[in-house]
């Protein structure tokens, strides 16, 4: 029971923090108001309306009994006195009560009056009005072969201090409810601002300063945060700037040994020892490729669309089928998405004939899809080649100068903006490679 109660609360309650918060300031209040508002009603206001309104048919009645005994001179004076010490409004009409009801039947006055006529007058000798006047009510007792109708003040029979009561106990509740929203706005400002941020940074986007701000425990993780990030930052550019380094200082030796071997008669060898020199120069292109996989980009809004159009005229655009109806906006880093795609097209057109690619958009996500017609991957690799440097050697064709990192930047990539890659049979026989991005 209490872990269906609980489910229960977890999915109407909200998600967010401030919202949550605001329920935990907002909540007693309300509670304590209305806890307060029914003891007034029930123990206050509803019996100070009872008595008054008992008192004023108790008069009513005198009267009624009192005018059924005078004669009009002295019905008169009765009626000029009551108007004018009592602002009480008399009249003798002959005609019979109204059948048109007035009565409200949720109102306390109402339910009140109701009950203390019926009491005084029986079932069908009454009639009441408090709704056609503003401050006023109209009762009319029937009185033998007449009809005596009242005027009088609305504050007879109720409290004027109940709207009073009312204004002062909502107000207030309003009033620090207001000041509850705003204190929570401010506390949780840096908390979103710090998830934003690291949101950014997990998705690869180089965060340089990051201002503090809120309590001390935010401003003690946010502190924290910022020093994690530059020192991840540091180590990546060391890795990009040690890596840099070792590229260009093999490159000046390998250029000898290229010159030097242009020199040789033995043209045999000249060209074996030039294609292993290549495939060392292939090889330090991918290391720094991979190093360079979360770099100092900035996120921009592009065109998956024309980026990807783009990409298949680079390549044989005869051997490449796109679906691709409508032009898509994502914010992502260009260069990054360009190498992805890249290394994905450049697979499937070495290990195939025809590379296939769709994409389309759903609510929140973009997805891209990559078919070939080529050997494809067993499903117990699919998680093996995403590892760096991981060589096939059955289910794909070798190539010869690749060091197995092609997939790995793929993941990378995809990782840092935050979206996800799978591999799957191709209904063209080859391997399906299915992106999903979040917008």
């Amino acid at each position: 029971m209490f872990s269906g109660l609980s489910k229960f609360l977890k999915i109407i309650l909200p998600k967010g923090l401030f919202y949550r918060s605001l329920i935990i300031v907002a909540a007693p209040i309300i509670i304590l108001q209305l806890i307060i508002t029914i003891v007034f009603f029930d123990s206050i206001w509803i019996k100070a309306n009872k008595g008054m309104t008992r008192s004023l048919v108790g008069e009513i009645k005198t009267l009624v009994d009192v005018n059924n005994s005078l004669n009009k001179n002295q019905i008169q004076l009765l009626k000029n006195s009551y108007k004018e010490n009592f602002d009480f409004e008399i009249n003798v009409l002959k005609k019979s009560l109204p059948q048109q009801n007035f009565e409200r039947k949720f109102s306390p006055m109402d339910r009140s009056l109701r009950r203390e006529l019926k009491s005084a007058f029986g079932n069908e000798n009454y009639w009441f009005d408090t709704t056609s006047y503003l401050e006023t009510v109209e009762i009319q007792i029937k009185s033998e072969n007449k009809t005596i109708q009242f005027f009088f003040p609305k504050e007879k029979i109720a409290t004027s201090s109940v709207r009073l009561f009312l204004l002062w106990i909502t107000l207030p509740s309003i009033i620090l409810i207001l000041i509850a929203i705003l204190f929570l706005k401010n506390q949780t400002r840096p908390i979103v601002r710090l998830a934003k941020t690291a949101e950014r940074f997990g998705k690869g986007d180089y965060v340089n300063e990051f201002r503090t701000s809120g309590a001390l425990e935010i401003r003690k993780a946010s502190y924290e945060f910022d020093k994690m990030a530059k020192r991840i930052n540091r180590h990546l550019n060391q890795r990009s700037e040690m890596l840099s380094g070792i590229s260009h200082d093999l490159r000046t030796p390998l250029t000898r040994l290229k010159l030097q071997l242009a020199m040789i008669n033995q043209k045999e060898i000249s060209k074996k020892m030039s294609d292993d020199i290549n495939e060392m120069e292939k090889m330090l292109n991918d290391y720094l490729e991979f190093a360079k996989s979360q770099s100092e980009e900035e996120t921009s809004e592009i065109n998956l669309s024309e980026l990807i159009n783009s990409l298949a005229k680079d390549f044989n655009p005869g051997k490449i089928k796109l679906d691709v109806r409508e032009n898509i906006y994502f914010k992502a880093r260009a260069g990054s998405l360009k190498r992805c795609f890249s290394n994905i097209i450049q697979n499937s057109l070495i290990y195939g004939e025809i590379s296939h690619i769709k994409l389309y958009k759903t609510n929140n996500r973009v997805n891209i899809i990559f078919e070939d017609d080529g050997p494809g991957i067993p499903e117990e690799q699919h998680k093996n080649v995403f590892k760096p440097f991981y060589r096939l050697d059955k289910s794909r064709s070798l190539n010869k100068s690749g060091v197995g990192l092609g997939l790995a930047i793929v993941e990378d990539i995809v990782n840092s903006h935050g979206g996800n890659i799978r591999l799957s049979k191709s209904e063209m026989g080859g391997l399906m490679i299915r992106i999903s991005l979040p917008f």
